[in-house]
């Protein structure tokens, strides 16, 4: 039987950062993983180039049921301290829109400054190991089985992830372990997720596929203005990835597909000048020449626009900024960035991530009912709960 001070379930962003803060303050240290290589969601996000954090990190900025819970992780473990990290391992890295931060050259500099860390810190990873039961001991600690190998800690820590793209590994095992303990799990569902169409809707705008414009989505909880993305299934783009979390099932949505124009009053001021131009050729330099068929009737585009009356004008604007639809669902879990939901945060210290209920027993990143906006804001929280954690397993 191996004995070890901490075992972290899950050699991803959170799992990895604890590894490298339990390992410096001494404690023997332990990773386990199913995967046969560690940080996969690492790699393959920001399309290989992993958008690691965020200029701009506020509460504001996550979902959860306990919408105080992320402060206290967040605030000790910044934005600027994993940038320390990185210049210390002098990884190039650029901003792109809205305070991003993605490498420069590849997401693998990212997973090699971490497993360079875990190895500085004497953290052991070990893959292809699949855990059977867990066991919490007597006196204090736990009991792991791997098949034939026991393993024996003080304290257990869950860094598993979500549900979100099981082709890459996601199980449910986190939440398995958490109602093993009696711990409460929020209910989850997928987040940052395209949408998809009902049918009729599918074939109307399947024209459109591969066409991308910013606009703005909102609902009665959330707005933002981003680039949409229309795909053979429905509806993509980072705009509809930020509102598909705070979308639910049979809501509408609102979409404004001019969001920088008032496009009523731009009409009007067009007829005052006179512009004989027709309404489709006008109606070019906003959008592209396929999608105004499908908002606007044919005999209403070859209309000249000193051929319309207001109440046209008015009628016009309001197809394009006032777009109202009911997406069927969203792709769901195989295509999603994150999942909404999980390990009950009220259930779980927001200072330590131990749980209130449970000596010795942590939660970290995902796997709790911790959800960031796109654009580093998951990858912050990891760095941020995995490093408070492994202050105190």
């Amino acid at each position: 039987m191996q004995e070890v001070d901490v075992v972290i379930i899950g050699a991803g962003a959170s799992g990895l950062m604890c590894a490298i803060e339990a390992g410096k303050r001494k404690r023997r240290v332990l990773v386990l993983d199913h995967a046969n290589k560690a940080g996969k969601k690492i790699l393959m996000s920001g399309g290989g180039r992993c958008n690691f954090t965020n200029y701009t990190v506020e509460a504001e900025n996550f979902l959860s049921e306990n919408a105080h819970f992320c402060k206290s992780a967040l605030s000790r473990f910044t934005q600027w301290d994993f940038l320390a990290m990185i210049h210390a391992h002098n990884i190039p890295y650029h901003e792109r829109e809205h305070g991003q931060l993605f490498c420069n050259e590849s997401a693998r500099d990212i997973l090699n400054m971490l497993l360079a860390e875990c190895a500085k810190a004497g953290a052991e990873i070990r893959l292809n190991s699949e855990l059977k039961t867990v066991i919490q001991t007597a006196g204090s600690g736990y009991l792991l089985s791997l098949g034939k190998e026991k393993i024996k800690c003080q304290s257990l820590v869950i860094a598993t992830g979500g549900l979100s793209i099981p082709k890459m590994g996601a199980t449910p095992f986190g939440y398995k372990i958490a109602e093993q303990f009696g711990i409460h799990v929020q209910a989850t569902r997928a987040g940052l997720v395209p949408f998809t169409l009902q049918l009729a809707e599918k074939e109307k705008f399947a024209a459109l596929s591969g066409l991308a414009l910013p606009c703005t989505i909102s609902n009665a909880r959330q707005s933002f203005t981003e680039n949409l993305l229309f795909t053979h299934r429905g509806l993509s783009g980072p705009v509809v990835l930020q509102m598909s979390s705070y979308w639910h099932k049979g809501e509408l949505i609102n979409i404004d597909l001019l969001p920088a124009v008032d496009l009523q009053q731009a009409l009007l001021t067009a007829q005052k000048d006179k512009t004989k131009v027709k309404l489709k050729n006008y109606l070019l330099q906003f959008f592209a020449k396929r999608l105004t068929p499908l908002f606007i009737a044919n005999d209403l585009l070859e209309c000249s626009l000193l051929d319309l009356s207001h109440k046209q004008i008015q009628l016009i604007a309001e197809q394009f900024h006032h777009w109202q639809i009911k997406p069927n669902g969203t792709e769901g879990y195989r295509t999603a960035e994150v999942t909404l939901g999980g390990v009950d945060c009220h259930c779980i210290s927001s200072k330590t991530l131990e749980a209130k209920q449970v000596q010795g027993l942590y939660f970290v990143g995902e796997v709790l009912d911790v959800s960031g906006w796109l654009g580093g804001y998951n990858f912050q929280w990891a760095w941020a709960s995995g490093w408070c954690a492994g202050q105190y397993v």
